[in-house]
């Protein structure tokens, strides 16, 4: 329920800014300006300039009321607001944003499938984009955690200089004879040997996290499909609840690996 409720709270947030920030709306304000300062009635008695500001009002507000009433329009106002929120053109990766503009493009068509049932067969796929949502979100997340590795010039440098220095490191080992400089060179070479393998973790984690990017598109595309060939009489069904549950563990799995590669990156920090 408390997604329900968040979901229907940010479809009417969305639908408000929609049409108050509407050529519409600005059309009515300036018909209203006009008929304010320019327009002077005499031959009705009783007549009131600011009539015109109710007026305008009242207008106004049949608009938006229209807007708030009109599930296609909820519809296209929070897929808008959802698609201004990620911005594409911050995503370096051209592979990676390729692949959220089909995810983006699978929400649009599974919001134009919605749009064509009504009652509980629309209420339970548009639930079901809900979580979709989140799942896309997670994969924007995604695309920037890989982004950040991949433009890392730091990673890309301690890759070839760490290996070069455990050598030296092993070798002065070997020469040295005083304890004191010993116990220092392996300390040293400890650190070192716990940095080149969270370098390897690093390079690890961003090759998953692209392998689990193209996975989970392809994911999406099947969903979409299944959600094609749901029926009115199946809203309830086993088949629509293993839908969402399958979305749900999208959602989880991409969340385990974004917070693997913080953790990775957390190591790394901590080691410099």
């Amino acid at each position: 329920m408390a997604k329900d409720s968040t979901v229907r709270e940010r479809a009417f947030g969305a639908i408000l800014r929609s049409a108050v920030l509407s050529w519409q709306t600005a059309l009515t304000l300036a018909v209203t300006a006009i008929l304010f300062f320019g327009v002077q009635i005499t031959n009705i008695p009783g007549w009131q300039q600011w009539y015109w500001l109710v007026l305008g009002a009242l207008a106004e507000g049949a608009f938006i009321a229209s807007n708030l009433s009109d599930p296609a329009a909820a519809s296209r106002a929070v897929a808008r607001e959802f698609e201004e929120k990620f911005d594409l053109s911050k995503i370096r990766s051209s592979v990676s944003r390729q692949r959220l503009q089909s995810a983006l493009e699978y929400r649009r068509n599974m919001m134009t499938l919605a749009g064509r049932h009504d009652g509980a067969m629309r209420l339970s796929l548009n639930q079901t984009i809900a979580d979709i949502t989140d799942w896309i979100g997670h994969m924007y997340d995604l695309a920037l955690h890989i982004d950040a590795f991949d433009n890392n010039d730091l990673v890309e440098r301690d890759r070839r200089m760490v290996p070069q220095q455990i050598e030296k490191t092993q070798i002065r080992l070997k020469n040295e004879t005083d304890p004191t400089v010993r116990r220092d060179l392996e300390e040293q070479l400890r650190t070192l040997t716990q940095q080149r393998d969270n370098l390897d973790a690093t390079v690890n984690s961003v090759k998953r996290a692209e392998i689990q990017l193209e996975s989970t598109l392809s994911s999406l595309g099947t969903i979409y499909a299944q959600m094609s060939l749901l029926g009115t009489k199946e809203v309830d069904s086993s088949r629509a609840q293993r839908l969402r549950l399958e979305i749900q563990d999208e959602v989880a799995s991409l969340q385990d690996t974004i917070s693997a590669m913080d953790e990775v990156q957390s190591q790394r920090l901590q080691l410099r």
